[in-house]
């Protein structure tokens, strides 16, 4: 009973939501929601199925910005609590609250022209993947660089528009179904370079995920209560990462 009393607490630690809002090339930050589209709620979807689950819903910040990306770029995500970062002076839950545990993951769909492209019926391929590796969460670590999430546009991608969208799966409730957390947001980008590839193993939002796949039903306590997997190895849901 103190096991399953300390995964409840932690479960219900359901305020310290997060936003992807900017976009950093080779460590050059683009601006505050240059480029990105995002909501004003911090709120995150459960539902694997939800019609928005490409690039989430009510966007309320929407502009013309597409955000260039040579391929090879070190390319960063920012995260914060709500729009601006931190909802209130010191605030613990800021970018994401420390319990929400899980990966994060990055996909770009090709499109004609990224400033206007609808997400519906677009198709996606993986390009980043950051899970649990060496007793550190993907989360653990965007928290650990102040909402900064990094990762390497592969080098093969080809020149072009693309959406970029970047995803928190927060675990700490899912062991029950339907309670993993997902946050998401899509960037407008423009690819440079002498890349070939528009992807492999694409998938559709919704589609690619199911609620009882391993990395989302899932429960990510050991006996202790400790959010780690207990040693086991976590699953990430979706496509295998684009290999050049």
């Amino acid at each position: 009973m103190k096991v399953q009393s300390i995964i409840l607490g932690l479960a219900a630690m359901a305020s310290g939501h997060t936003i992807f809002q900017k976009v950093s090339v080779n460590g050059v930050d683009q601006g505050q929601l240059k480029g990105v589209r995002a909501p004003d709620s911090d709120y995150p979807i459960q539902n694997v199925n939800d019609a928005a689950f490409a690039c989430n819903k009510d966007l309320k910040h929407v502009d013309s910005t597409v955000i260039t990306i040579p391929a090879g770029a070190k390319v960063g995500a920012w995260w914060g609590h709500v729009i601006g970062g931190a909802q209130s002076a010191n605030d613990a839950d800021n970018p994401i609250a420390k319990s929400h545990k899980g990966p994060i993951i990055v996909y770009l769909a090709k499109v004609d022209n990224a400033a206007t492209a609808q997400p519906t019926g677009l198709k996606w391929f993986k390009v980043a993947e950051d899970g649990l590796s060496n007793g550190q969460w993907g989360v653990d670590k965007m928290i650990a660089n102040n909402g900064w999430h990094y990762f390497t546009m592969p080098q093969c991608v080809a020149p072009g528009d693309y959406l970029m969208r970047v995803e928190i799966i927060a675990l700490h409730g899912a062991q029950v179904q339907g309670q993993a957390q997902f946050y998401m947001e899509c960037a407008q980008i423009r690819i440079t370079g002498s890349g070939t590839s528009t992807g492999s193993d694409l998938v559709s939002f919704p589609g690619a995920y199911k609620a009882n796949d391993p990395g989302v039903l899932v429960s990510i306590y050991d006996a202790t209560g400790s959010p780690y997997m207990g040693g086991k190895p976590y699953t990430i849901p979706g496509p295998k990462v684009l290999t050049c």
